[in-house]
């Protein structure tokens, strides 16, 4: 058995391992079940009017429709492109943006979309056929444009320094299968894929949420896992000029490594069974308030509701499935569903 000394100031404190190994059985069998429970019956005395969260959100849809054409403008109007001789393309870059998001929005297939772009030619002089609308998701004109457009966002609600949730998602692939269900059904096992499995059934899409904006700041995508969707998502945020305050990650994420990952910010993580203490000085720090201040430690990482709330709105307005198969093209509709999300908090 070991123990560590912490120094708080004038004040030293002492936390062995069995303390840990003890709150953990304490947690399971008394302290989440009481906090869920109470959790719910706040949730209930304050009688959401659900009817009326609706008819908001709607507002912001609208909101973000309406943004749409000057913003795409803003967000390629300083992008340049070299091109060698030959024909030029259909589209501008801030065409191609609003054709790529229009596409995610409603859902269609490519070829039913050409036939919508056949209808909004009368007005707009554009008819594209149904695998340029596909092509368009392999495009490093449009991903770059995409990428400029989520900074554009981020700027315009002065996010720099945040207090951010973290959690991954699975979208289908196939119509018989529903990434809750599975995950109902398989929990963490349904977090990873055989990569030899050459019919993958789901995507993994992982994103940072400002909590105070509900906005998404950086996303990753995977065929294999939940963590290397992870890891894309990291790899996003360092091109980014933001840093982290505190960070809540669900229990997958509960290993000392995720934990050193963000020297400096607030981890809030629940550590899996059987680690030890002798991780650095984050760790530590990290496992004595997770003992000595439980409730409040957990009043934090329950805010990962946040994402997990997100989640299911964005797949309620922008659908549960993928109709894209390669993982680029999977990567880019993903990432205009990201875009969607932000739009709808925008105001």
């Amino acid at each position: 058995m070991h123990y560590y000394f912490i120094n708080e100031g004038e004040n030293m404190g002492q936390i062995w391992e069995k303390h840990v190994d003890k709150k953990q059985v304490e947690l399971e069998r008394f302290i989440l079940p009481k906090y869920r429970k109470e959790s719910r019956e706040k949730i209930e005395a304050q009688e959401i009017d659900y009817a009326e969260y609706d008819k908001q959100f709607k507002k912001r849809i609208k909101k973000a429709i309406k943004v749409l054409a000057p913003i795409t403008n803003e967000a390629t109007r300083t992008l340049l492109f070299y091109r060698e001789k030959g024909v030029r393309p259909l589209l501008k870059p801030d065409q191609k943006l609003r054709m790529i998001l229009i596409h995610q929005l409603f859902g269609k297939s490519n070829r039913n979309m050409s036939y919508m772009m056949t209808l909004f030619s009368l007005m707009t002089g554009i008819d594209v056929s149904y695998k340029y609308v596909e092509r368009l998701y392999s495009d490093p004109e449009t991903h770059a444009a995409l990428f400029n457009l989520l900074i554009l966002l981020l700027k315009n609600k002065n996010i720099k320094n945040i207090n951010c949730c973290g959690d991954a998602t699975g979208y289908s692939l196939f119509i018989s299968k529903h990434y809750l269900t599975e995950v109902n059904k398989l929990k963490d096992k349904v977090k990873e894929q055989d990569p030899e499995d050459d019919k993958k059934a789901f995507v993994y899409n992982f994103a940072l949420m400002d909590i105070s904006t509900r906005m998404y700041v950086c996303y990753g995508t995977s065929f294999i896992s939940e963590r290397k969707a992870f890891d894309k998502a990291i790899e996003m945020l360092k091109l980014l000029d933001i840093s982290i305050e505190s960070i809540r990650l669900d229990k997958y994420y509960g290993n000392p490594c995720y934990v050193k990952m963000f020297p400096g910010s607030k981890v809030y993580i629940l550590p899996k069974k059987g680690i030890g203490l002798g991780h650095g000085d984050e760790w530590l720090n990290m496992m004595k308030e997770f003992v000595e201040d439980t409730w409040n430690y957990l009043k934090e990482y329950f805010q990962r509701v946040n994402i997990e709330n997100a989640w299911s709105q964005d797949k309620k307005v922008l659908g549960w499935k993928v109709s894209q198969k390669r993982l680029d093209r999977i990567d880019t509709a993903l990432f205009c569903r990201c875009i969607w999300h932000n739009l709808f908090y925008l105001f």
